[in-house]
């Protein structure tokens, strides 16, 4: 198929580049023009294992274009993908903007029948507004063109995105147009083993299925995550209260483990933009309230138990091990590190970072404020203490005994239990986890 994305933030590369793969023409079109100029050559802006060599496979095999100008391709296109940006407003709203500019866009340009999915994140009854705003241009240009807006939500993992993509848990889809249900059945059959895993529901259904979802999976994560508070003071162990919750079919075992909260670019805005959402419509959604309350305070965690070991933090060396929000990643958006740094720059601490894959976006936030390190053990040199932030494999399999050598005190903080209590004691460090007694 001919298929145009709009958009190359996160879901748009990945969305056109694994449609590409499957043997599609995909253009994907950008306002950044230093952006396409890198993807033109290969280079990827984002971090995201495979991503990269995967569009350099399809740039030359002919099947991956860049552009800057949507109206160059677009009446060469059956399918049009919206994949702008939806970034949180003053409100917790999401912001529409960039959405419904593209829709005006579209409107203002297409001459032939065409199928406009929603793949960005929107609140429910975005898709009948792209609609009103696509019909809206075309009764202007007094063209009488068939098209119909599809809602057909993204649930990419950051760090598995392109396998998530590739052989995803399901497809939804979000229509009540049987042509367009029949073309994006053909479109994703590559990549579903099976009828069931095509859920096809109206559009807003589908809609209201991404919030759904991601609002979710942050209140079993805020869930595993207050209970780590009482499970130290009761000497349970959250690591093994995980393992037999998750024997449960009902429940499972994903998204329970514990640590210094959420982050990323999905659960903080999308539990906020449902929240705002309810109160449109006066309903008082508690739960979500508490979860974003206590992930706030989840934040803090860590530096507590910094408090706990070392009462002035003013002109003390602490080592912070990790940026992103989690690893396998490069998106410090919303990440816990992020509050643990602004609490020890606020009093006056000495902070060293290294993350495999943040330190430029790390840079861009806080200039000369950090020390930056080259590695692990040039981030821990006389430091009195250590807080591992981010699950970073590597981060597990460093040696701790160089480590304990190299600091000015043995105090680790690890806020992702990473690491053995036991072992960890045994070989002199003061050592602190979350939920483990």
């Amino acid at each position: 198929m001919d298929i145009m994305v709009i958009g190359t933030g996160y879901v748009g590369l990945v969305t056109g580049t694994s449609l590409a793969d499957a043997g599609n023409k995909v253009v994907c079109v950008d306002i950044d023009k230093n952006k396409i100029d890198n993807l033109k050559k290969g280079i990827s802006p984002i971090y995201e294992d495979g991503l990269e060599a995967l569009i350099k496979k399809n740039i030359s095999a002919g099947n991956l274009q860049f552009s800057t100008s949507v109206n160059e391709e677009i009446n060469k296109t059956s399918i049009i993908f919206i994949a702008v940006g939806t970034p949180q407003g003053d409100d917790g709203s999401a912001e529409l903007k960039y959405v419904f500019e593209v829709a005006r866009e579209i409107g203002s340009l297409i001459n032939h029948k065409v199928i406009v999915i929603n793949k960005s994140t929107v609140p429910v009854g975005t898709g009948t507004k792209v609609e009103e705003i696509i019909r809206s241009e075309l009764v202007k240009r007094q063209l009488n063109i068939e098209f119909e807006v599809v809602s057909n939500p993204e649930f990419l993992k950051e760090g598995t995105a392109l396998r998530d993509f590739q052989i995803p848990d399901r497809v939804v889809i979000g229509s009540e147009n049987s042509w367009a249900i029949d073309t994006l059945k053909k479109l994703y059959r590559p990549y579903v083993s099976s009828e069931g895993q095509l859920v096809i529901m109206n559009r807003v259904s589908a809609e209201f299925t991404k919030y759904a979802s991601n609002c979710f999976l942050a209140t079993k994560i805020t869930f595993a995550n207050e209970l780590s508070r009482l499970a130290e003071e009761i000497g349970a162990n959250m690591d093994q209260v995980k393992v037999g919750m998750g024997f449960d079919t009902r429940i499972g075992h994903q998204f329970l483990n514990v640590g210094p909260g959420y982050g990323g670019s999905c659960f903080p805005k999308d539990v906020k933009a449902l929240l705002h959402t309810a109160a449109q419509n006066n309903i008082d959604l508690k739960i979500l309230k508490s979860v974003t309350n206590v992930n706030d305070e989840q934040k803090l965690v860590p530096v507590q138990k910094l408090n706990k070991h070392l009462k002035d933090l003013s002109g003390k060396k602490i080592s912070l091990l990790g940026l992103a929000f989690k690893g396998d990643t490069d998106d410090m958006r919303e990440s816990p590190a992020l509050t643990v740094i602004d609490y020890l720059l606020q009093k006056k601490a000495v902070v060293k970072v290294f993350d495999p894959a943040a330190m430029e976006n790390g840079k861009i936030i806080y200039k000369d404020k950090l020390e930056y390190c080259e590695n692990a053990y040039q981030c821990v040199e006389n430091a009195e203490a250590l807080i591992i932030i981010t699950e970073w494999k590597e981060f597990k399999s460093l040696n701790y005994e160089k480590i304990k050598k190299l600091m000015a005190y043995p105090l680790i903080i690890d806020a992702r239990n990473l690491l053995n209590p036991g072992h960890m004691r045994e070989s002199g460090f003061k050592y602190e986890s979350i939920g483990r007694n």
